[in-house]
């Protein structure tokens, strides 16, 4: 059953088109994440979907009852800001009790509640703090409890974890996705960090310019990405303009294999899209064996475990390989190799 669906939700500002004609439907227990870059609309939706704006056309229906005119306190949501936005002048406890207080809920549930819930996000023993005594970690964890203290039917999350230092934001995503599955409640998560939409989410919605392009599960996204915008903005990727020819595409002046090119006719203008983890490189020496392609050494990114290694083909196209480190240490900046993956790694989209 859909909980939260935006059915056709437009919406302009000053004659530019922020949402257009939107449609989006999220399940029971469902971890959403509203993916795409800056000014691409996604925290407009968030906020159409809160009822702090109200859309030019369409509507909002959380479970089966349309609110598109009710206020944000008459829609059972609960919403995380990217700043906290907590009460300084109150500790973390009866920050997180603030909710059920105005709500008209008994003291002792308040309590009960606040409790509860700084247990679950690891804070019991800060309760007695107030939001200046706690890091920012700290904080967001208190905003998530506080949040979760009203028992939403919907969480809504803005950018939590945009202000927080790298580990701190690995730590606080894994737990939020944990108290997401433990309390079970419909959750939309809007960032800007696809590795954090990948890692946490049971759908993700990738958005661009006020449209949606692909809603579908993190692997679906990453290995089947619905087209250009999506496979170029989802991970690292090569995407090669060329045309269809024999089960290949031609790129300029070199034909790469791809199984996927035998579903398009001859002559089809087409992007082959190809993740550098699917790309081996060999040593050049003088003969080149059908399904690999010469290629330049460019930069050489150290990644730990992993090496990462740029190459140009001929005509001027870039790709890239990821190896092993102990494997890329053979080859060096400037050197020339031989590239080649498995016919059926490359994706094939179709353009225009």
């Amino acid at each position: 059953m859909a909980i939260v669906e935006a059915r056709g939700v437009s919406k302009s500002y000053n004659g530019r088109t922020v949402l257009s004609q939107l449609d989006l439907s999220m399940g029971d227990g469902e971890l959403v994440c509203l993916l795409g870059p800056s000014g691409c609309g996604k925290t407009t939706l968030l906020r159409i979907i809160a009822g702090f704006i109200t859309p030019d056309s369409g509507t909002v229906l959380v479970g089966g009852k349309d609110v598109t005119a009710l206020p944000a306190s008459a829609r059972r949501m609960g919403m995380v800001f990217q700043s906290y936005s907590l009460f300084p002048n109150m500790t973390a406890r009866d920050n997180v009790r603030f909710g059920p207080r105005v709500n008209g809920v008994a003291v002792a549930e308040q309590f009960r509640r606040a409790d509860h819930l700084l247990e679950m996000v690891g804070l019991a023993s800060h309760s007695g703090k107030y939001p200046h005594q706690l890091s920012g970690g700290q904080q967001q964890r208190v905003a998530l409890a506080r949040a979760l203290a009203v028992q939403p039917q919907v969480l809504l999350l803005d950018e939590p974890l945009s202000a927080l230092d790298a580990k701190v934001r690995a730590q606080l995503r894994d737990e939020i996705r944990r108290i997401q599955r433990e309390t079970g409640v419909t959750t939309v998560l809007v960032t800007h960090d696809q590795e954090e939409a990948l890692s946490i989410s049971d759908r993700v919605a990738v958005m661009n310019e006020g449209r949606l392009l692909q809603v579908a599960t993190p692997a679906q996204i990453y290995r089947e990405p619905a087209d250009g915008f999506v496979a170029r903005f989802i991970g690292a990727a090569a995407v090669l303009p060329g045309i269809t020819e024999d089960g290949a595409v031609r790129v300029g002046e070199i034909t790469l294999h791809a199984d996927a090119a035998r579903q398009h006719a001859g002559g089809r203008a087409v992007d082959l899209f190809l993740r550098p983890e699917h790309v081996r490189l060999e040593i050049l020496n003088g003969h080149i064996p059908a399904g690999a392609v010469p290629a330049d050494v460019g930069d050489i990114t150290f990644f730990g475990s992993l090496t990462r290694v740029r190459l140009t083909l001929p005509g001027g196209h870039g790709i890239w390989a990821d190896l092993p480190s102990e494997h890329a240490e053979q080859f060096k900046p400037g050197s020339r190799v031989l590239a080649r993956w498995d016919a059926s790694a490359p994706r094939v989209i179709p353009r225009g």
